[in-house]
């Protein structure tokens, strides 16, 4: 089963530093992200997604995919590469994997502006090697809402809470 955390950060930049660092984080396996979308809340109100995953692109490759191998076999793979990348496309933008939009306006609509929120749908993590390796953002991180039990969501936010702690300290010194 996947989780859903939802972070805030006072800016777009820092929350878009911290999607990247994950998506680092990622090829060591201390996560596994099905999905990080950075939510803005731009200053005149609007709420834009920045989403890490072009579904348009995906379905696209896919389509192209196999548009080839179906026009292979029909002699005529340049035909088939084409209706298959424009299929693919208009199948990968009507398509909505991860995490629900109209979740994460509603998670934009809250925020003060100029703010933003980084939305992660994480398939597996390890909390405290995650918090450690991110410790730089913590005095920042605030912990907006998440799917996870009452318990798992008191023990990140005390996690969050320490790494902070340490981030100052570590300034201080």
């Amino acid at each position: 089963m996947s989780s859903l955390v939802v972070v805030g950060f006072p800016s777009v930049a820092e929350a878009d530093q911290v999607r990247r660092q994950l998506v680092e984080i990622q090829k060591e396996e201390l996560i596994a992200l099905e999905d990080a979308v950075v939510v803005e809340a731009e200053p005149d109100g609007k709420v834009r997604l920045h989403q890490s995953l072009n579904l348009t692109k995906a379905g696209a490759l896919g389509g192209g995919f196999w548009g080839t191998l179906v026009g292979l076999l029909f002699l005529n793979p340049l035909l088939g590469a084409a209706v298959g990348a424009g299929l693919g496309a208009a199948s990968g933008s009507l398509s909505d994997l991860g995490i629900n939009d109209g979740f994460m306006r509603e998670v934009g609509e809250t925020l003060p502006p100029g703010s933003a929120a980084l939305c992660l749908l994480l398939r597996d993590a390890t909390p405290d090697r995650l918090i450690d390796r991110l410790r730089v953002h913590a005095p920042h991180a605030k912990l907006l809402r998440t799917n996870l039990s009452t318990t798992d969501e008191d023990r990140l936010r005390q996690m969050l809470e320490q790494a902070s702690k340490q981030a100052q300290g570590l300034r201080l010194s």
